[in-house]
C-alpha cells in the first residue's frame, strides 16, 4: 500500500508540472506566436541585427498585434520574439544606437528586453 501511494504521489507531481509547462507555453511563451502578415524591418546601426514587424489577424472576435522578431545576423541563433502588442495595425521601428531600438513608442534593450502587453 505504501508503495501504490508513493507511486501516486510520483506520477500526480508529473502530471501537475506537465500541465504548469502547458499553461506557461500557452499563455506566457512569446516564443510561439504566429508570424503574421509582414509589414516592415530595420537594421540596427552596427547591422548586427533586424527586427522584422508583423501585424496578426485575430479574426472576427480579437483585434489585430503586432510582433517584433529579432534577427541575429552574425551569430547562428534562431529569432526571437521581443515585442507583442494588441489592438495595433501598424509599426514605426527606429533604432536609437546599436543595442536600443523603439517600437511604437516602446524602448528594449536588445537581445534580452521584451514588451508583451500582457504584462506592461
Amino acid at each position: 500500500m505504501k508503495k501504490f501511494m508513493k507511486m501516486g504521489l510520483i506520477v500526480g507531481t508529473c502530471l501537475l508540472a506537465l500541465l504548469g509547462y502547458g499553461i506557461y507555453r500557452a499563455f506566457f511563451d512569446m516564443s510561439h506566436l504566429p508570424t503574421g502578415e509582414f509589414l516592415t524591418e530595420e537594421v540596427s546601426p552596427d547591422g548586427s541585427y533586424t527586427l522584422k514587424a508583423y501585424v496578426t489577424n485575430g479574426g472576427a472576435t480579437v483585434s489585430y498585434a503586432v510582433i517584433g522578431e529579432l534577427i541575429f545576423n552574425n551569430q547562428n541563433k534562431k529569432p526571437k520574439n521581443i515585442y507583442w502588442n494588441y489592438r495595433e495595425e501598424n509599426a514605426v521601428i527606429e533604432w536609437v544606437d546599436d543595442q536600443t531600438v523603439i517600437i511604437n513608442g516602446h524602448s528594449l534593450k536588445v537581445p534580452n528586453e521584451t514588451f508583451d502587453f500582457r504584462n506592461p
